[in-house]
């Protein structure tokens, strides 16, 4: 069966190499890692089976006649089957008498002392023992004569363990008495020492008593010799130093003594620790004594009856061992040859996936040849229609050829990932544009985006995955910390796979001063729906504004939209200064994209709102929004020149589209796969992000806006160009290399400064308002005295 298995297995693998050989698209440097011998038998012969030429033995019909060789009697032992039993137990027997005399269990008698030495060996209770006798082992009971056993042949009787039993308990109750009067002299003699003790400390306490009495009428003398007032004073402040400093050291030995008292209830609980392990491991060692008596018992009755297994039995056993043997052997070569199939189906699906591999790379980079054929027919097609050469027949073929173009979808003949229309996070691939008349150029920077990222996407992404791997193995959101590390990640784009921990993160390091987040957020929702808001009525309009081409949000009852409410309700309750103001949806929309909770979705827009977004940003008025505009004016001038020059020359205020672009932290302004890593640095950096990215997009697009000469078609260039960058990566090399320098402290101070001229402007705008009013109201009053007049000279007119 082995035999035929391997042919099987060769079979299937000279298919696989013939299936291969057979595919075009096949590359032939891969057949040069196949060997001839890969080709006959791919497996190693030393790492499982041996390559059988030939089944062996005897095969097919010769098996099938030929009668079988061999007999019943083959497996059947001349050896009597109690032979080995006997050897068996022998050897035990003679293992057990010479290792028993130095066993756990016996223990040597010491040599008899008299009693009047101090270390003679006494039962005395453990209380009244000395330290060093303590240390001394007591006699026991030696179980180490050997037990003679004799084998059932030998004619003899072998003596039991009865006799020697009682032969031990003779000698024991012998030794007894002696033992019961040497306990009780020590007895004795303990009590004596302890009378002695008590005698003794009773003298020394008499000692000092008899010192202080003379130290007491050495004093009163001195105190009565002395001559003079002045002399028993000191005499009596001498003697309070003196007291004072005996109360010093009467304290430090309190202390002293209640710390030793400590110390010795802490030894005296180790020590009952330790006694109570001794007592176990006795006992332990007591049970185990037991057990091995009661199986010395069953042997030697055994090896006394005389029975045993009959002949039949035993060859029943050695047989079935026999047959135990011979499975294991096939259960070893079973389970060599699963190993050996293993091994060859693990090479055939790496195979498989390799070519797999080649051919989806094939068919990415046709599917971006044919992306690049099609845009450039169509650039072509456009280059025709700004012709003024072309007759009305060629200009209306021109249009059709288009038309046709803008409607058709982007067809090929493979597609990776069978054109898939939205990314994980529910945005479109290719996305939409609103300018009917730039439909054409639109298409073509949509094809140069699906062509730029399937050549060069995925080798970026799969890089940056591993170093964030790297970075967050083994570590939890509570140890993430700022670092530069960290900063130069968040800059390169977070995976799809970590942004949600690392955005969960973020957001809770903006919010960590904020007690009971989580009751917080219960107890908004409860008030927004128990009190309606005077901005539910807004925020009920927006929702259905909220990113209208993203699938989440497309339908009318998603449920990501009920939860974008209640997230805008609890906000309008959590700051009233601003209530709720038009883009706050998109920023609540994209955080719940990302984190897909609700209660971290509504966190992520406080902390943009409230920590992250300078103050008055989303007020009424729009201060600080204004100022910054103001602000990015002044970068725009330094940091492109040319292009500032270009917008003033032809009346072009860039606050109209990049207004939007900050409000927003350009949510539905750039490809998805853009603002992610965008607000990936946002969120640890701040605004100076937002100021990075608006200069990079300008200075991506800086030749192309530099060619438009009129300011209508630069205003529709400026709409829509955000959403044609096809290089991700070099808009972030431009955004964190090129614009560098940029110091916070310079965007502070600058930002500081426009405020208060938006503030002065504010003010004299108030104060042209009040004076305008007053002088509508007085220019009224005065029409109206006219008009009465009027009216009455009309009636005396008719009159």
């Amino acid at each position: 069966m082995l035999y035929w298995l391997q042919q099987l297995q060769v079979k299937r693998w000279q298919h696989q190499q013939t299936s291969v050989s057979l595919d075009p698209t096949h590359n032939i440097n891969n057949n040069n890692n196949n060997s001839a011998d890969d080709f006959l038998f791919p497996v190693c012969a030393e790492d499982f089976l041996p390559v059988l030429e030939s089944p062996i033995g005897l095969v097919g019909e010769e098996a099938a006649n030929v009668p079988s060789q061999r007999t019943p009697l083959a497996d059947v032992s001349l050896k009597h089957p109690l032979i080995h039993i006997q050897n068996s137990v022998h050897s035990f027997r003679r293992r057990s008498s010479q290792e028993c005399s130095q066993s756990v269990f016996h223990v040597d008698a010491p040599p008899w002392i008299p009693p009047k030495s101090a270390s003679s060996l006494t039962l005395v209770p453990p209380s009244l023992r000395t330290p060093s006798e303590a240390t001394v082992p007591p006699p026991a009971l030696s179980l180490a004569e050997p037990v003679d056993l004799a084998s059932p042949g030998d004619g003899r009787k072998s003596p039991s363990l009865l006799d020697s039993l009682s032969r031990k308990t003779k000698t024991l109750s012998s030794t007894m008495t002696v033992s019961d009067r040497t306990s009780r002299l020590q007895t004795e003699k303990q009590i004596l020492m302890e009378e002695v003790k008590a005698q003794k400390e009773l003298v020394w306490i008499l000692h000092k008593a008899l010192e202080a009495s003379q130290l007491e009428k050495r004093t009163c003398a001195e105190f009565l010799a002395a001559d003079g007032e002045q002399e028993r004073l000191e005499l009596l402040r001498h003697c309070e130093r003196q007291a004072a400093d005996l109360r010093g050291r009467l304290e430090a030995a309190r202390t002293e003594a209640d710390a030793a008292r400590k110390s010795l209830v802490q030894r005296d609980a180790q020590l009952a620790e330790l006694q109570g392990n001794i007592r176990s491991l006795t006992e332990k060692n007591n049970a185990k004594q037991q057990v091995i008596i009661k199986l010395a018992d069953q042997v030697t009755s055994c090896m006394s009856s005389g029975g045993g297994l009959d002949s039949q039995t035993f060859r029943q056993l050695q047989q079935e061992i026999e047959n135990l043997k011979d499975d294991i052997e096939a259960y070893k070569t079973q389970n060599q040859f699963l190993n050996s199939e293993i091994f060859q189906l693990t090479r055939l699906w790496r195979t498989s996936s390799e070519q797999q591999k080649s051919l989806m790379v094939k068919c990415s980079y046709l599917e971006a040849s044919n992306c690049q054929v099609e845009s450039r027919y169509l650039g072509v097609l456009r280059q025709l229609q700004e012709l003024k050469p072309l007759d009305p027949v060629q200009r209306g073929a021109v249009q059709k050829l288009i038309e046709d173009a803008l409607k058709g979808e982007l067809k090929s003949v493979v597609k990776l990932n069978m054109a898939r229309d939205h990314d994980e996070y529910g945005f479109k691939i290719v996305p939409d544009y609103e300018v009917e008349d730039m439909k054409l150029l639109a298409k073509i920077q949509a094809l140069e985006i699906r062509s730029h990222n399937l050549l060069h996407q995925e080798g970026g992404e799969r890089h940056l995955s591993g170093r964030w791997a790297q970075f967050l193995a083994g570590r939890s959101e509570n140890d993430l910390c700022p670092s530069p590390e960290l900063k130069a990640l968040l800059r390169g784009g977070v995976p799809p796979e970590y942004r949600q921990r690392v955005w969960r993160w973020l957001v809770r390091a903006r919010t960590r001063t904020i007690r009971d987040r989580h009751q917080r957020y219960q107890q908004l929702c409860e008030k927004s729906r128990t009190s309606p808001h005077p901005a539910s009525r807004q925020i009920q309009l927006d929702l259905h504004r909220t990113l209208t081409t993203n699938q989440h949000f497309s339908s009318p009852s998603s449920p990501a939209l009920q939860q974008l409410r209640r997230i805008l309700l609890a906000f309008s309750w959590q700051n009233p200064a601003i209530g709720y103001c038009q883009g706050l949806n998109r920023l609540a929309a994209i955080a719940l994209l990302v984190l897909h909770s609700e209660e971290d979705a509504f966190w992520c827009l406080v902390a943009v709102v409230d920590a992250i977004m300078p103050q008055d940003y989303y007020t009424k008025n729009l201060l600080a929004s204004q100022a910054d505009q103001r602000v990015l004016k002044e970068f725009l001038a330094e940091k492109l020149p040319r292009l500032s020059a270009h917008f003033e020359e032809h009346n072009i205020d860039v606050s109209l589209i990049t207004f939007n672009w900050f409000l927003v932290v350009f949510v539905e302004s750039l490809p998805s796969d853009i603002l992610l890593p965008l607000w990936d640095a946002f969120l640890y950096e701040g605004t100076k992000v937002v100021f990075r990215y608006t200069l990079a997009l300008f200075k991506y697009k800086e030749d192309e806006i530099l060619k438009l000469r009129d300011s209508v078609e630069i205003y529709q260039y400026l709409r829509f160009f955000t959403k044609t960058i096809s290089d991700g990566r070099r808009l972030i090399s431009i955004a964190f290399s090129d614009m560098n320098p940029f110091p916070g402290r310079l965007l502070r101070n600058r930002r500081a400064v426009q405020l208060e001229r938006v503030h002065g402007e504010l003010r004299e705008l108030e104060e042209q308002q009040r004076q305008f009013a007053s002088e509508n109201a007085s220019e009224n009053a005065r029409r109206k005295d006219k008009d009465l007049d009027a009216a009455v000279s009309e009636d005396d007119d008719e009159l």
